[in-house]
C-alpha cells in the first residue's frame, strides 16, 4: 500500500537555521518525480529551489508563502508505493493516503517513518544529502495505552499539522490533550515567537493562536503581553485567547467612549538578507575600533581614459583583443584598489582576536556592495589582483545581475577581504562607510559632478569624486590608511600612474 512520508527542510549549510518560503513549485494532489524542486525558498544569502527526494503524490504542505521555517520543520508529506503495514491491522482498518483516515471513519495517527524498503534520492540539494530513514512509531489503536517513551515535540507536532491538512482540527485535539501533557507540542513555528514569550515569562501551552490551523503568531504574544500589563494586583498571567470578549456588563466610560485611537507602530522583521547584513553591521560597529579619512580628488583623466578605452572598443568590435564590452568606471576603481592593496597588504587583511593575530590574506577577492529590492548585498570578486579593467567590468555586470534576480549562490557572498562601495550612484558626495565584518577596510566613491578645481595653477571646472577610506586601527595606523587613500587618489587623477604596475 502507500506510505507517506515526510519531507523536512533540509540543512542548507553555511550555518543557515531557517529559510523563508517565497513560492510553492507543486500543489496538494500533485504527483512530482524524484529530485523534482517542490518550492522555492529564500535565505539569508540567496534563492533556492528545494528538490524533494521522493516521488509520488503530494498530500500536503506545511508554511504559507512568505512564513519562515526553520531547519527539521515539515515541508510536505508525499504518498508513495511500498509494502503494506507490518502491525498486523486488517486490511479494512487500514488508513488512506490521501485523508489519513481509515476505512472504518475513525481517525489514526500520520505516519511519518519511511518503509525500510522505499529510498529517497538522498539529494536534496547540490552538495547536501539526506540523512537515515527516520524510525516507524507505533500506532496507538483506540483502548490501547501509549507508548512507553513519549514522542518527541517535533514528531507530535507533525502529526498534527498532517491532520490538518488532511482535513482534521489539529489546534483543537492539540488544545484537548493537556492534561498531564509536560512535553505537549505548541503550534509554533518561529523562533522568535518562542524567545519572544521566554522573555517574557509566558506558558505559550496556555494559548490558542489565531493564525492558520491555530499556530500561534507574535501578534498573539505581543496582545497577551499587553493585556497582562493592564492587569493589576497580583493577577498577571496572560490570557489564553488570542482576542479576548469583552463582557457586555464591563462598558467604555462615557469619557473613554468617543476617544480617538492612536495608530499602532508598523514592525518590519529583520529576516533574510537583512536581518544578515543587520548581524554583519552591528558586529562590526561593536568589535571593529574603525577610523575615516577622505580625500577630493580630480577624475576628470580618469573620465577621459574610460571614453577613450570605450571608443576604441566601438571602433574594433571585431577584434578579439580590443574589443569587447565597455569598461565601467567601478571596473576602473576596482583595478586601482587591487594595485594600492598590492603596496599596501595590511589593509587586505582581517584580525583573529581569538589568537591575537592579524591576518594577511594573499589574494584579493574584492567585495562590491549592491543595492537591490531584497535588501544590500555584498557579491565578491574572486582573484580581483589577476583580473584587467574588461574582466573586472564583465564580472560587475554578471555578479550585478544575480543580485538582482535573486539567484547569487552563497560562495558568491562570502569570503571577501576588501570591500568598494560606490554610493555616488544614489546622487551623494560623501559617506563613512561602515566595514564589511569581518574585513579590514572599505573604499567609498562619491558621484563624480563638474565642481570649481585649480588646475596647473588657474581655476578651472573639473570632475570632482570624494573618496573615502574607512579602515581597522587594529591592522594599521594613519600613515598606512592615508598612504592607502593619497595612491588610490594620485591614479584617479593620473591613470597614467598605473601604468608601473602592469
Amino acid at each position: 500500500m502507500a506510505q507517506v512520508l515526510e519531507f523536512k527542510l533540509p540543512d542548507l549549510g553555511e550555518g543557515l537555521t531557517g529559510a523563508e518560503i517565497v513560492r510553492w513549485l507543486v500543489e496538494v494532489g500533485e504527483v512530482v518525480a524524484v529530485d523534482q524542486p517542490v518550492v522555492e525558498v529564500e535565505t539569508a544569502k540567496a534563492m533556492v529551489d528545494v528538490p524533494c527526494p521522493y516521488g509520488g503524490v503530494v498530500t500536503a504542505r506545511f508554511g504559507e508563502e512568505g512564513s519562515e521555517v526553520p531547519v527539521g520543520a515539515p515541508l510536505i508529506t508525499v504518498a508513495v508505493d511500498g509494502p503494506a503495514d507490518d502491525d498486523g491491522r486488517p486490511a479494512g482498518e487500514q488508513r488512506s493516503a490521501a485523508d489519513g483516515s481509515r476505512a472504518d471513519g475513525s481517525r489514526a495517527e500520520d505516519s511519518r517513518a519511511q518503509a525500510p524498503g522505499s529510498e529517497g534520492s538522498g539529494n536534496v540539494l547540490v552538495g547536501y544529502g539526506t540523512s537515515e530513514a527516520p524510525a516507524r512509531r507505533r500506532r496507538v489503536r483506540p483502548g490501547q495505552s501509549a507508548p512507553s517513551a513519549p514522542a518527541t515535540p517535533a514528531a507530535s507536532t507533525a502529526n498534527g499539522r498532517a491532520a490538518t491538512a488532511a482535513g482534521g482540527r489539529a489546534p483543537a485535539a492539540l488544545r484537548a490533550r493537556t492534561a498531564g501533557a509536560v512535553d505537549e507540542p505548541v503550534p509554533v513555528i518561529s523562533p522568535l515567537v518562542r524567545r519572544l514569550a521566554r522573555q517574557n515569562g509566558l506558558d505559550l501551552r496556555e494559548m490558542a493562536g489565531s493564525g492558520p490551523e491555530g499556530l500561534i503568531l507574535r501578534a498573539d504574544v505581543e496582545y497577551a503581553l499587553r493585556a497582562a500589563g493592564t492587569q493589576t494586583g497580583r493577577d498577571r498571567t496572560p490570557t489564553t485567547e488570542p482576542h479576548p470578549r469583552v463582557p457586555p456588563t464591563q462598558a467604555p466610560a462615557p469619557s473613554q467612549a468617543h476617544a480617538p485611537t492612536a495608530p499602532e507602530a508598523t514592525r518590519i522583521p529583520l529576516k533574510g538578507i537583512r536581518g544578515v547584513m543587520a548581524d554583519k553591521l552591528s558586529r562590526s560597529r561593536t568589535e571593529i575600533p574603525d577610523a575615516t579619512c577622505w580625500v577630493d580628488a580630480d577624475a576628470t583623466e580618469l573620465m577621459r581614459a574610460r571614453d577613450a578605452m570605450r571608443r576604441f572598443a566601438e571602433e574594433r568590435p571585431q577584434n578579439p583583443v580590443t574589443g569587447g564590452p565597455k569598461i565601467s568606471v567601478l571596473a576602473l576603481l576596482a583595478r586601482i584598489c587591487t594595485a594600492a592593496l598590492a603596496r599596501f597588504p595590511e589593509l587586505n587583511s582581517s584580525v583573529d582576536m581569538a589568537a591575537r593575530e592579524v591576518v594577511r590574506h594573499p589574494a584579493v577577492h574584492l567585495g562590491f556592495a549592491a543595492q537591490t529590492e531584497r535588501g544590500l548585498v555584498v557579491p565578491v570578486v574572486r582573484d580581483a589582483h589577476t583580473r584587467n579593467a574588461e574582466s573586472l567590468t564583465a564580472e560587475f555586470a554578471r555578479l550585478t545581475e544575480a543580485a538582482r534576480t535573486g539567484t547569487l549562490t552563497p560562495a558568491e557572498l562570502t569570503g571577501g577581504t576588501f570591500t568598494l562601495n560606490n554610493y555616488g550612484v544614489f546622487g551623494v558626495d560623501g559617506s563613512t562607510p561602515i566595514i564589511n565584518h569581518p574585513e579590514a577596510a572599505m573604499l567609498g566613491v562619491g558621484r563624480i559632478v563638474p565642481k570649481p578645481w585649480v588646475h596647473e595653477g588657474e581655476l578651472a571646472v573639473r570632475q570632482v569624486v570624494q573618496l573615502s577610506l574607512t579602515f581597522d586601527h587594529r591592522v594599521c595606523d594613519g600613515g598606512t590608511a592615508g598612504g592607502f587613500l593619497r595612491y588610490v587618489a594620485d591614479c584617479v587623477e593620473q591613470p597614467a600612474v598605473l601604468l608601473r604596475t602592469l
